[in-house]
C-alpha cells in the first residue's frame, strides 16, 4: 500500500480542470473540491466539467469529488489551490479544518484583494503556513492547450526543493514538461503581473495598434516586471526564463488569454462592468492592477504600463488618450 502524500485540487474552473487532467496521467486517487454540487454530479455521470474545458475527458473513478472544502482539506496532504484570487477568502472562510501541517501550492495568478498579498504571502501571514510548506505552479501554460494535449511547460517553485520535485513529478506527462525553482515570491508576482500586461496588450489591440507596437509593449513589460519584482523581493533570478518572460508572452499574445480578451473589449469601448458581464469569466488582471498599483506606491518602481492600465480601469480615463501618452514613455 502506497504511503505517498495525497494530492487534492481546490477549484472548479478551467485551470483546476487542467491540473486534474495532468495529475490523472500519474495518479489514481486525486481529491477535487468544487463548490458546485451540480458540477460534481455532472462529472460523475458524464466525465467532463460542464462549465470549463468541457472537451477534456475526465475519469471519475480516479477522482474523490467533493463539494465540502473541509472534507477535502481533512483527507489530503498537498492542497493545490486553483480558486480565482477574488474568491479565495470567501472559500477559506468556510474552513473549520486546520491547515496546520498541510502543503499548500498555489496555481492562482493574482493578489487576494482583502489582504493585498499574493497567495503564498496570504497563507503565510493569515494562516501561519511556513514558506517551506508553500509552493507555486506557474506557466507558460494555457488550460485550453492542456485540454487539447498540446506540449506545455510548467515551473514548480518551492523553498523546499523536495516538495517542488514531488509536485513536479506528478504533473509531468506526455505533453507536460516541468522544471523546479526556489523563487516562490518572484514567480508568483510574475504570474500576477503578466495578467496586467496582457490587459495592456488587449487594450492596444482594441485601439487598433499593430504588431510592431505590441512587440515594443512586451519588451517594456518584461523590463517593468523585473523592476517591480526586484523591489518586492530581491534575489538572483533570470527574468528571461519561461516562468517570467515565457508566461508573459503567452498571456500577452494568445487568443486563449482572458486578460487580453478583457483588455481588447476595454480598448473597443466597453465599460469594465459590461466587459466582465460579457466574458462570464474572471480576468485576474483587473484585481491585480489595483493591488499592484497600490503596492508600488510604497515600493517606488517605475511602472508606466501598470499606471496606464490603472488609470483606465480604476480612474475611468479614456483608453485612447492614456495609451497615446504611454507610447511616449516606452522605448
Amino acid at each position: 500500500m502506497s504511503t505517498d502524500p495525497k494530492i487534492a485540487v481546490l477549484g472548479g474552473g478551467s485551470w483546476a480542470t487542467a491540473i486534474i487532467k495532468m495529475l490523472s496521467e500519474n495518479l489514481d486517487n486525486i481529491g477535487w473540491y468544487m463548490r458546485s454540487v451540480y458540477a460534481v454530479e455532472h462529472i460523475k455521470r458524464n466525465k467532463h466539467n460542464p462549465n470549463y474545458l468541457s472537451s477534456a475527458e475526465l475519469h471519475p473513478e480516479q477522482l474523490d469529488l467533493s463539494y465540502d472544502i473541509n472534507e477535502t482539506v481533512k483527507n489530503y496532504d498537498y492542497l493545490i489551490f486553483a480558486i480565482p484570487s477574488a474568491f479565495l477568502k470567501s472559500e477559506l472562510d468556510k474552513l473549520t479544518e486546520s491547515l496546520e501541517g498541510k502543503i499548500i501550492f498555489s496555481a492562482i495568478k493574482g493578489i487576494v484583494p482583502e489582504s493585498g498579498y499574493i497567495v503564498g504571502e496570504h497563507f503565510f501571514e493569515e494562516y501561519n503556513i511556513p514558506f517551506e510548506n508553500i509552493g507555486v505552479i506557474t506557466g507558460p501554460c494555457h488550460a485550453e492547450e492542456v485540454a487539447m494535449e498540446r506540449l506545455s511547460y510548467l515551473t514548480i517553485a518551492c523553498q523546499d526543493q523536495d516538495k517542488a520535485k514531488f509536485v513536479s513529478k506528478r504533473l509531468k506527462g506526455r505533453y507536460i514538461r516541468t522544471k523546479i525553482s526556489d523563487d516562490i515570491i518572484g514567480t508568483e508576482y510574475a504570474a500576477m503581473l503578466k495578467n496586467i500586461y496582457a490587459i495592456a496588450a488587449g487594450i492596444c489591440h482594441g485601439l487598433g495598434y499593430g504588431d510592431n507596437f505590441q512587440s515594443v509593449l512586451m519588451s517594456n513589460s518584461i523590463r517593468e516586471m523585473k523592476r517591480f519584482i526586484r523591489k518586492v523581493h530581491k534575489m538572483k533570478r533570470n527574468i528571461n526564463n519561461s516562468a517570467y518572460l515565457g508566461d508573459l508572452l503567452v498571456t500577452g499574445y494568445s487568443t486563449f488569454s482572458r486578460n487580453r480578451m478583457f483588455g481588447n473589449m476595454i480598448g473597443k469601448g466597453y465599460t469594465v462592468k459590461s466587459a466582465m458581464f460579457e466574458m462570464s469569466m474572471v480576468a485576474e488582471g483587473y484585481y491585480a492592477t489595483k493591488s499592484a498599483y497600490k503596492l508600488n506606491q510604497e515600493k517606488g518602481a517605475r511602472t508606466p504600463i501598470i499606471d496606464a492600465v490603472y488609470s483606465v480601469l480604476y480612474d475611468g480615463k479614456e483608453a485612447k488618450k492614456v495609451f497615446e501618452k504611454l507610447t511616449t514613455k516606452l522605448n
